[in-house]
């Protein structure tokens, strides 16, 4: 029973009443005189005390000798029970609660011998220790027993105290101002503890009721560890993928991962640069290929592009890429003059931005954007720098020149042109190039990437082409893609706008610049598919920041990556992801299985039916 003690009256003739006494919680009566003590000693002395426990006495006798020996007198509470008699508390004092008191251990030599002190749930042990009521009829007793945890305290060794429980808790009992335990009524769970010397004895927490918590206790052979407190290269790359429920590693197994994680770096590294090599040999084998050919390039197909359509052998020529003196004849050839512009073009809307600038009527925020452009416009080959570049004035003169042939059509600058007008420029003289870039954005598809506001329909309708072919093509990245939101607008225009100078090495971007003026605009589709294919291992990426960063050429990791092998930072975005000429038309040409031109005439055909 608790302090707040449950009266039960019962009169003759009337049924049984109950009342509450509270007095005993309140009480500062004689219950603190006795002193519990719940240690070793105290239990051993007591059992020298009580040794008629162990035998097989009466259930009446066992009650009463233990009632009075155990337990002191206490006059706050009486008791009635359901026979009408009473009891006073001297009798019955056991049976309210008490609360245990932490001891200062007391010095006793202990024998060795003694290692456990079982009380277990045996029968024969089955007798209670501070929690007894007088009862006076032996079927009105009702006891209820919690299901407490067995627990064992050995006292054997002097090493940090531990309680271990029957499910395998472990406890550790250390420090010098731990209470002792305070046992209640029902069977006691089997106790051994393994202790200090007698004077650094912790006490156990008042209750045992509920299950006891792993507690750790710090050892005291912990020692520091010598291994260095900043990660290692391999513990950055590797740490983080280890289960979190497998143990840590061992000093020896992580060395031997390091070593053999160094090793694959490094054949990495060798197999890498083999590849570099060879694609460099390929790449220097098929350029001496074109120089040899120049004599079939001027016989054959300098008089009459077009025989590059019916001839096959004429048509892998020219995708092989077309020889450096000859590229600018060829362009302007298949380029053509759909605009019928005479070669004076150039000179005369030259002229007009002249006047336009030294009278100040030319746009401040148009020649602003022009300069602005022109400072990011291939800056590997630094001869458009605004005060070095020997052909800056010429880029600048023709962006101008430009500017005021687009300003009858009420259309401005747009950014980007000046990577297509750079492009010209170098392979060209500005006049004819001026002419060449005028009928280029031209075509249907440039023109509604450069025309502003009043071709964005069209501009969605090429994206909508491309989710197509993506989707036939690549079904990872699509879904991917569509589960990341990440539609063709947000990288489809900066690779097309510029014609992918941005984003690939100059030589790459000539030879597709080859092939798009002979096969028209579905092969800038094309080369976008084998764009995506190439980065297709790197784009699944859990999170859509990262995506973006990675197709905007900004991925950190292949960034960090590049610095460390010495790979420039200020050319083609892709370049940090290992994407070269070569491995860019190795692409291409295993597209060839599956693109059809049909395909793109079908789809163009439903999604501009105008064109």
């Amino acid at each position: 029973m608790s302090a707040s003690q449950t009266t039960l009256e019962r009169q003759a003739g009337k049924g049984i009443q109950t009342g509450f006494s509270l007095d005993g919680d309140f009480s500062d009566g004689d219950d603190q005189d006795e002193v519990l003590e719940f240690s070793s000693a105290a239990i051993r002395k007591h059992l020298a005390e009580q040794q008629h426990w162990n035998s097989k006495q009466s259930h009446d006798e066992d009650q009463a000798t233990e009632s009075s020996e155990l337990n002191e007198h206490d006059t706050s509470v009486s008791t009635f029970y359901l026979d009408g008699s009473a009891c006073d508390s001297k009798s019955d004092s056991a049976s309210a609660s008490h609360v245990s008191q932490p001891h200062t251990p007391i010095e006793l030599d202990l024998p060795h011998d003694l290692s456990d002190i079982s009380l277990s749930e045996d029968p024969e042990h089955q007798e209670k220790f501070y929690h007894h009521t007088d009862i006076s009829d032996e079927e009105d007793s009702v006891t209820e027993e919690p299901a407490y945890h067995t627990v064992h305290i050995d006292v054997s060794e002097l090493a940090p105290s531990r309680v271990t429980t029957e499910n395998g808790n472990i406890a550790a009992l250390s420090g010098e101002n731990s209470q002792s335990s305070d046992v209640h009524g029902g069977d006691e769970p089997a106790v051994s503890k393994r202790m200090s010397p007698v004077s650094e004895l912790p006490t156990i927490p008042p209750s045992l009721s509920l299950p006891i918590a792993s507690v750790s206790a710090p050892s005291p052979h912990s020692h520091k560890s010598s291994r260095p407190t900043r990660p290692t290269m391999f513990q950055k790359v590797m740490s983080k993928t280890r289960p979190h429920f497998l143990p840590p590693k061992s000093q020896k197994e992580d060395r031997k991962h390091l070593a053999d994680w160094e090793t694959m770096m490094k054949q990495s590294r060798v197999a890498e640069e083999k590849r570099r090599k060879a694609l460099q040999e390929r790449r220097l084998a098929r350029e001496l290929t074109i120089e040899q050919s120049i004599h079939v390039w001027e016989k054959m197909i300098l008089p009459d592009w077009r025989v590059v359509h019916r001839d096959p052998g004429l048509r892998q020529l020219w995708w092989n890429g077309i020889p450096t003196k000859l590229r600018a004849s060829m362009w302007e050839r298949a380029t053509g003059n759909a605009l019928a512009l005479g070669k004076d073009n150039y000179s005369s809307c030259l002229s007009r931005a002249k006047r336009a600038l030294s009278s100040g009527v030319f746009p401040s925020e148009t020649l602003q954007a022009i300069e602005e452009d022109i400072s990011i416009t291939l800056p590997t080959l630094h001869i458009f720098h605004p005060e070095t570049g020997p052909l800056y004035q010429d880029l600048k003169d023709m962006l101008c020149a430009w500017v005021v042939s687009r300003a009858d059509e009420g259309l401005g600058y747009t950014r980007g042109i000046s990577r297509i007008a750079a492009m010209i420029l170098v392979n060209m003289s500005a006049p004819q190039g001026f002419v060449v870039m005028r009928n280029l954005l031209e075509r249907h598809c440039m023109r509604s990437f450069y025309g502003g506001t009043n071709t964005k329909e069209d501009v969605e309708a090429y994206y909508r082409i491309f989710d197509t072919l993506l989707a036939d093509s690549m079904p990872k990245i699509y879904f991917n893609f569509k589960q990341h939101q990440i539609s063709p607008a947000v990288y489809l225009p900066d690779w097309l706008g510029p014609l992918f100078l941005d984003h690939l090495p100059f030589e790459a971007c000539a030879r597709i610049w080859d092939v798009v003026l002979l096969e028209g605009d579905s092969f800038l589709f094309r080369a976008a598919l084998a764009i995506l294919a190439i980065l297709e291992p790197r784009l699944f990426f859990p999170e859509r920041q990262e995506l973006l960063d990675l197709l905007k050429g900004e991925n950190k990791a292949a960034i960090e990556v590049a610095r460390r092998d010495d790979v420039a930072l200020d050319g083609a975005k892709y370049e940090i992801y290992g994407l070269d000429e070569e491995t860019l038309w190795e692409r291409i040409d295993s597209m060839e299985d599956w693109w059809r031109e049909t395909t793109w005439r079908r789809l163009t055909q439903r999604e501009l039916p105008d064109l």
